[in-house]
């Protein structure tokens, strides 16, 4: 028996994307064959394709937790950390597997003059920066989020590139997750 959504997806088979009522059909033109895998690629064994963390800074910081000569920026507590692939000893996302990952960071500077500029690094390498350098308030964050392609293996982390986090920076966060796998 051929279902409203079935007729509409084969009558709109040239079609990419097709609305019918409540139905809502959408064509891959490169389906794939592997049997662990639904028509548009994406994997349907049981929590494989989740990735996700968060993690924060809930006390002030102590100079002896941020090396002078790495500058990694070390969270304290793991909110959320979905197929376990944030290293919370190395404060360090490991991507599972080839994809488009999303990724924010807010690190908060208190009583510090210093202008501040954080960097997320992939493999070592600044992808987007942010900056915090108000001289005149009490506290500041340098903020910023991207979406960028991993491989299988490779390392995303927050580095301290410029300044100081003396005098405090609790509250501060680093999040990502997976929106997509290649």
């Amino acid at each position: 028996n051929e279902t409203a959504c079935d007729a509409t997806a084969r009558r709109q088979a040239s079609s990419a994307l097709a609305h019918h009522g409540k139905c809502l059909v959408v064509c891959d033109s490169n389906p794939t064959s592997d049997p662990t895998g639904t028509a548009l690629g994406i994997s349907v064994r049981s929590g494989s394709a989740k990735v996700a963390f968060s993690a924060i800074r809930s006390t002030n910081h102590e100079p002896s937790e941020m090396s002078n000569r790495t500058m990694i920026i070390y969270f304290d507590q793991v909110l959320v950390n979905i197929g376990n692939n944030f290293d919370s000893e190395r404060s360090t996302f490991i991507a599972p597997r080839k994809g488009i990952y999303s990724f924010n960071f807010h690190v908060v500077k208190v009583y510090n003059r210093q202008t501040i500029q954080v960097s997320l690094m992939l493999n070592g390498w600044p992808v987007i920066s942010a900056f915090a350098g108000d001289q005149d308030v009490t506290r500041e964050a340098a903020s910023n989020g991207v979406l960028i392609q991993m491989e299988k293996g490779d390392r995303a982390y927050l580095k301290l590139e410029r300044g100081n986090l003396m005098g405090g920076w609790k509250y501060s966060t680093f999040s990502g997750f997976l929106v997509f796998p290649l």
